[in-house]
């Protein structure tokens, strides 16, 4: 279980899970995440390699293990310790125990960091088409699509009513 959790929280770099879990799985993260920075930090003299070979053997997930490598632990080179956050969340609904959510320090996980991205596109003023532009485009939202739909109605009808007169006068000429 600690293997699974520890992979999803370098993978995702946030772990919603049980109190009791976040606080075992944290020192087991943080153990793999010094393991990697001595592994940078030695060079040249094989340390990198035995350093993978170390992790490898408790994550097993190559991909997590090479982000891991790269990113996280250069991320964390200046950092002496405390690499994960703790955040108490709550108590869960169906039994009650309590949540707690686990992230990495500097990724600071944001549930909608789309929505507050939007919302910056619709602070910036739009730019003005003119006064022409502006004036189609407010015609276009007063017609709108029933407008259009209802123009091409009358047009059939129009068209039928005239067949219907053109009949007429053809009967009467008869």
């Amino acid at each position: 279980m600690l293997r699974n959790q520890a992979t999803a929280l370098l993978r995702h770099e946030h772990l919603t899970t049980t109190v009791p879990r976040a606080k075992e799985l944290r020192p087991f993260v943080e153990r793999l995440i010094t393991i990697a920075k001595r592994g940078i930090a030695g060079g040249e003299n094989g340390h990198a390699l035995t350093a993978r070979r170390q992790v490898m053997h408790d994550l097993q997930d190559r991909e997590v293990v090479a982000k891991l490598f790269d990113s996280l632990a250069t991320r964390f080179a200046s950092r002496p310790g405390g690499y994960t956050r703790l955040l108490r969340i709550g108590f869960r609904r169906g039994d009650s125990a309590e949540m707690a959510q686990v992230e990495l320090v500097g990724s600071e996980y944001s549930p909608r960091p789309k929505a507050e991205g939007d919302d910056a596109a619709e602070a910036k003023p739009k730019k003005t088409k003119g006064v022409g532009g502006r004036l189609r485009a407010a015609a276009e939202r007063l017609r709108g699509k029933k407008e259009e739909d209802a123009t091409e109605s009358r047009d059939k009808t129009k068209g039928t009513r005239k067949r219907a007169a053109a009949k007429k006068k053809k009967a009467e000429d008869e």
